[in-house]
């Protein structure tokens, strides 16, 4: 293999480092066929992550799509089940919680870094990190990657108001990614990327809306296209695997996919 075929690879999916390349194999989630020199891409650790085969990835030019709900994956009646106990503070994951907190979803790409952005902030007791906004019951990792679970990878940020408000909690959010990107987030291709508010209550539904509004004015004033994020209430967050909680705490040199625009959201 020529310095070009790896740089062809690489520059599709740098964040998976070294690989082991073979011209001949079956394709599991894990691998993907570089469209310039056909040669199949295997990557260790076991994490799918935004590798999917072929046409599904848009890594022959095809955009990706939203499954439909009646196309979605079934899943399954079992959750999965995951150590109730934060890597970074010690706090509990899951519910209940204690008195005075509220919760917030935010999907703004691949989830490792993400969740690191909040666990970060005083006033933020717990996050943790799984899947939402889509149609699959209790879905694992590579069903979600597949993209025929309709669901993003969420950040389930559990806060103090007293402490940090969910205003400044949006101003991370917006900074933190590009929100304009659709079904995609950098490298990261697929629905699963898509960005994602998700509260369960009207006043702050309103107030998320109000300041999507008033982030589009300064992304439009610096060129920037429409904001895709999906502002919703009650959508149901599923759990993902013990391993994928505080990945980046767990694993210090992990993939860190986010990225912002660089313009400020408004106070």
């Amino acid at each position: 293999m020529v310095a070009a075929d790896v740089d062809c690879i690489e520059a599709r999916l740098p964040h998976y480092g070294a690989a082991l390349f073979a011209s001949n194999a079956e394709l599991p989630l894990c691998c993907a066929v570089c469209p310039l020199t056909g040669i199949v891409c295997f990557f260790c650790g076991g994490f799918p992550h935004s590798i999917q085969v072929g046409e599904k990835m848009g890594l022959f030019g095809r955009k990706p799509v939203m499954v439909a709900p009646e196309e979605a994956l079934a899943g399954r009646s079992a959750s999965i089940l995951v150590t109730n106990r934060h890597h970074v503070n010690g706090n509990v994951l899951k519910a209940p919680f204690p008195d005075g907190l509220a919760t917030v979803q935010f999907g703004l790409g691949c989830f490792w870094g993400a969740e690191r952005c909040f666990w970060q902030l005083p006033g933020v007791y717990s996050t943790a990190v799984g899947y939402s906004g889509g149609y699959t019951e209790n879905p694992g990792y590579e069903e979600v990657c597949s993209g025929q679970t309709g669901h993003t990878e969420a950040v389930l940020v559990v806060y103090d108001p007293k402490v940090i408000s969910f205003a400044a909690l949006l101003q991370v959010f917006w900074q933190a990614h590009d929100p304009t990107q659709g079904l995609r987030q950098g490298n990261d291709v697929g629905s699963q990327y898509r960005s994602a508010i998700y509260v369960d209550d009207t006043a702050r539904l309103e107030q998320a809306r109000k300041s999507l509004a008033a982030y589009q004015q300064a992304l439009s004033a610096a060129d920037y296209q429409s904001i895709t994020t999906e502002v919703a209430a009650g959508k149901k967050f599923y759990y993902a695997e013990d391993y994928h909680q505080q990945y980046l705490a767990k694993n210090p040199g992990g993939y860190c996919g986010l990225a912002g625009t660089g313009v400020s959201c408004p106070d």
